[in-house]
């Protein structure tokens, strides 16, 4: 099979990640009898250097005739003074919705090599953890309306969170037929106590389940959900949220598994076009240094495989032949212990394909 893919390497170490990824695919393509066909486009800071914008046309439109899109990383303190609607990760914004993109997978497991990584107690992370996090992605406080006001005490902003119910239905069934092949359990995160969309979240999620029925369906307040995510992430199969509530506790999850530089993403709409990334930045601190872990990007890699190509085999060889680098003690400079050797970006890579 051919493929034409995308690439957005964005800002920072994202050329140096996807660079990585590519060279991982590529392999993938010559041990299966497939041809990945990488077509660059600009977006981000890059993009702003070169065309003033941080999304120019032509990259929506070649994202859109592409078969998926694999996305590094944008932004940085260069590009920090640009006006709001110029700002690098507008292209992001820009790209979901275009493509339509309104879920986003994030798993999250802790490597059983890797537990002294962990930041938490190794009693506490002892049975391991394997989550997916299933984020609304096109609507919520990120998209609602915002501005500025004269208010009682003077000027003030404001940004306005708003769901409908069928935004709430698409996302609640892509949570429920995830947890249906793994654990099925499904844990809505939310803030109903407060927030009126949260209550409409629960209503419209418990009618959801109903189609369900052997699914195990039960409901957090977000600030006891990260909480719990630090005190017993075993707990949890499949977190459901609200854009805003699962781009922060992703975060958190990631960070328990040792590393933000291990945790992969994809960006799905109603069509198998989606776009892959690493749930990090773009770290223009170890930009150009060879630091950077392109694990993220490379497991990023192995979902599109199989989400977007339906190619099982070939995401499980890249999903093993990580483990393997990791369970033979390979270790970028994130995950390294102390005093520990760590290799480039370039070589984990090379250690990666060495095993496929």
């Amino acid at each position: 099979m051919k493929y034409n893919i995308a690439l957005v390497a964005g800002d920072g170490i994202g050329p140096e990640i996807t660079g990585g990824c590519v060279q991982v695919m590529n392999k993938i393509g010559e041990k299966f009898g497939h041809e990945f066909n990488f077509i660059p486009y600009l977006a981000g800071g890059c993009a702003i250097d070169r065309t003033g914008v941080p999304l120019p046309q032509e990259t929506i439109d070649g994202c859109l005739a592409s078969d998926s899109v694999l996305l590094g990383a944008v932004g940085g303190p260069k590009w920090d003074s640009q006006p709001n609607h110029l700002r690098p990760e507008k292209a992001l914004l820009g790209l979901r919705s275009a493509m339509g993109l309104f879920t986003n997978l994030r798993p999250a497991r802790i490597f059983p090599v890797l537990m002294d990584a962990c930041t938490l107690r190794p009693d506490i992370v002892a049975g391991g953890f394997d989550m997916v996090i299933v984020r609304e992605l096109t609507g919520g406080i990120y998209f609602g309306e915002r501005g500025r006001r004269d208010g009682k005490y003077g000027p003030e902003a404001y940004d306005t969170e708003s769901y409908s119910v069928m935004e709430i239905e698409r996302i609640a069934r892509v949570a429920f037929n995830t947890a249906m092949a793994r654990k099925k359990r499904v844990t809505c995160v939310d803030k109903a106590n407060v927030l009126e969309t949260s209550r409409l979240w629960r209503e419209v999620v418990t009618e959801v389940a109903k189609e369900y029925p052997e699914a195990e369906l039960d409901f957090m307040y977000v600030d006891n959900a990260a909480m719990q995510l630090v005190r017993d992430p075993g707990h949890f199969d499949v977190l459901l949220t609200s854009n805003m509530f699962g781009d922060i506790l992703s975060d958190e999850a990631s960070q328990i598994t040792g590393s933000i530089g291990l945790l992969p993403s994809a960006s799905l709409g109603s069509s198998t076009v989606g776009m892959y990334e690493p749930i990090h930045g773009s770290a223009p601190d170890i930009a150009g240094t060879g630091k950077a872990n392109p694990i993220a990007t490379i497991l990023s890699g192995a979902m599109m495989l199989r989400y977007s190509f339906g190619l099982a085999a070939e995401a499980d060889a890249i999903e093993a032949a990580v483990e393997a680098v990791l369970n033979d003690g390979v270790r970028t400079a994130d995950i390294a212990g102390k005093n520990e050797k760590f290799v480039s970006t370039r070589e984990m890579t090379d250690a990666i394909i060495s095993k496929l």
